[in-house]
């Protein structure tokens, strides 16, 4: 996978490209030495710059997918044909709002006759309660058995268990043709609609009639590949990773316009285990989405910044490369230079993060490097350090 790296520094490096390109100028004018009867030329005048442990704040990039934290599909409880529409796709809706209708006719009749069933249970009740009434005193005075009095009442019993038989059929008919009008569930935002007027549809319908997202909060999923995940664990305070991960700052969210989104995010999750497929685990970071700008199915980058209180920074322009090794020329004392291999730990596209080679204080050329070798003597100038420099993002690969 890849990952971007992005550096702010507190401080830079200063002096303008008029005053380097005339040092450049000056040396290469310089005669060769020791021709006859000419005087020797003096040692050329290079700019050298100190290198300085300075804040930074690099950034880890991953590429994200944007969900909504409800996307909830919509699909048909009973089956029939859709006869009415009443929203389109990508229109905003609210909770309650109807979406589709399906021709209720069937489930009316069958509404209509689970209440007719449960009148005539109703009925059977009242009669079998009378019969039970009626027996009852006969039974008191010996006039009947009792065998006639039980026998009514467990027709009254049956009569009262039909009752509610048929009030749970009329209440299930009832649900169903509640369930030919399909409202929103939440808020949110209408997906594609595959199905038109007259479609059949129902419980076995592969696709969704539509997907509703709602946005108000968004979720932007990346993944971390192992070396990933352990430099994660290694950057953040705590002793469990729930506990790294309380401790991650906001994260930024670049949009696919390279421009960032307005409001941070929250690492909130992160998967129980990798997936050996791709060799990656997943991460979930949360964004407000209080003006919908947005929607699922959306692309990004989710930043995540790392706070670094001292690293030595060098620009690529004072180095120079021998059978893959960087170098720098150091200044010594007689104002002598040496190379001297760096080992590099990161890098932007204008700048190398060094972890051994060079000290913080130690002076390196900064420009002209091409016509010195070890030994020569130069006549240092010294840059300042005040200004800043603007970085540039620049892509490294992530084994």
């Amino acid at each position: 996978m890849e990952k971007f790296k992005w550096l702010t520094l507190k401080k830079g490096f200063s002096g303008t490209v008029g005053i380097v390109a005339a040092m450049l100028f000056i040396y290469g004018c310089g005669s060769t030495a020791g021709e006859k009867g000419m005087p020797v030329a003096p040692p050329p005048s290079l700019p050298v710059i100190g290198i300085e442990a300075m804040a930074a704040t690099i950034y880890q990039e991953y590429p994200a997918s944007l969900e909504g934290t409800k996307d909830i599909e919509i699909r048909p409880q009973v089956e029939g044909y859709l006869d009415k529409i009443y929203v389109d796709e990508g229109a905003y809706v609210r909770k309650g709002q109807p979406l589709f209708h399906i021709n209720d006719r069937p489930y009316t009749e069958q509404l209509n006759n689970a209440k007719a069933t449960l009148a005539a249970a109703k009925a059977n009740l009242v009669n079998a309660e009378i019969n039970v009434s009626k027996i009852t005193p006969l039974v008191q005075n010996n006039v009947v058995s009792d065998v006639q009095l039980k026998t009514a009442q467990a027709t009254y019993d049956a009569a009262k268990a039909s009752v509610a038989q048929a009030e749970a059929m009329v209440q299930s008919a009832s649900i169903n043709l509640g369930y030919t009008l399909i409202k929103a569930p939440v808020d949110g935002y209408i997906g594609r609609i595959p199905y038109k007027i007259g479609s059949l549809v129902g419980l076995n319908t592969v696709e969704p009639l539509t997907v509703i997202s709602e946005i108000r909060e968004v979720y932007a999923y990346f993944s971390f590949s192992e070396n990933d995940f352990l430099q994660f664990k290694n950057n953040f305070a705590g002793s469990t990773v729930e506990e790294k991960i309380k401790n991650v700052p906001p994260v930024e969210l670049e949009l696919p316009d390279g421009s960032l989104y307005q409001h941070k995010g929250k690492v909130q999750i992160v998967a129980g285990q990798f997936d050996n497929s791709v060799g990656a685990i997943s991460f979930r970071a949360v964004f407000q989405n209080p003006e919908r700008l947005l929607r699922s199915g959306n692309t990004g980058k989710v930043r995540i910044p790392q706070k670094l209180n001292g690293v030595l920074v060098v620009p690529q322009e004072a180095t120079f490369e021998i059978q893959d090794k960087v170098f720098v020329f150091a200044v010594l004392d007689s104002n002598k230079v040496a190379s001297k291999p760096i080992k590099i730990v990161g890098k932007t596209s204008n700048y190398y993060f060094v972890g051994d080679g060079v000290k913080a204080g130690e002076k390196i050329v900064f420009a002209g490097t091409g016509n010195l070798t070890d030994g020569a003597v130069i006549q240092p100038q010294l840059l300042s350090t005040d200004s800043l420099f603007k970085v540039k993002p620049v892509q490294t690969q992530t084994q």
